[in-house]
C-alpha cells in the first residue's frame, strides 16, 4: 500500500530530510551568499534583518525563530527587531538598511513592479552594486529556505530553558 495514503493528513514530508543532497546544495548556496554579503560590506545585522523581513512576509515561523536568535547574536537590538515589520514607519534603520529591506521585499513579492522600481532606485542611491547584488541574493536564499520550512511545516519548539517554566 502507498505510504503517503496511510499518513495522517497533517503530517508533512520534511523535504530537507527526504532530499538531503538538494538541501545540502541550498546550504552551500547560503554559505556562498553569506561570504558575498560580507565581501560587499553588507554587515551581519543587515543580512539578518533581510532574513527576518522576508520570513515575516512568507509567514515562516521556523526561519523567524532561527534568524531572531542569529540577529541578536550579531548585535541586533530587541527594539529594532520588534518594529521590523513596520520599518518604514520608524527612524530606527539606516538608509542602507532601508534600501536593503526594500530590495528584500521587492525580491519576495516580485509582481509589484512599482515597488521593485522604487526599491532599486533607492538602493542605487545608497548601496554599491556589490551590496545590491548581495542583498538580493540574501533575499533569494532566505525565500528558498522559507519555502522548505513552510512546506515541511518545520516546528518551532520551546527552548530547554523555557520548558522548565
Amino acid at each position: 500500500m502507498n505510504d503517503h495514503l496511510d499518513s495522517p493528513p497533517s503530517r508533512r514530508v520534511f523535504i530537507d530530510k527526504q532530499s538531503p543532497k538538494a538541501f545540502h546544495a541550498l546550504v552551500q548556496v547560503s554559505e556562498a551568499v553569506r561570504t558575498t554579503a560580507a565581501e560587499a560590506g553588507l554587515d551581519r545585522t543587515a543580512v539578518e534583518l533581510i532574513n527576518l523581513r522576508v520570513s515575516q512576509l512568507n509567514g515562516c515561523a521556523y526561519c523567524l525563530d532561527v534568524h531572531t536568535g542569529a540577529a541578536l547574536r550579531a548585535g541586533e537590538s530587541p527594539r529594532r527587531l520588534g518594529v521590523l515589520h513596520a520599518w518604514r514607519d520608524t527612524g530606527l534603520f539606516t538608509p542602507e538598511e532601508r534600501a536593503a529591506l526594500a530590495l528584500a521585499e521587492a525580491t519576495t513579492e516580485p509582481a509589484d513592479a512599482a515597488a521593485q522600481t522604487s526599491a532599486y532606485e533607492e538602493a542605487r542611491r545608497v548601496l554599491s552594486e556589490a551590496q545590491i547584488s548581495a542583498a538580493i541574493w540574501v533575499a533569494v536564499t532566505i525565500n528558498a529556505f522559507n519555502r522548505v520550512s513552510v512546506m515541511s511545516k518545520h516546528p518551532v519548539r520551546p527552548s530547554p530553558a523555557a520548558q522548565g517554566n
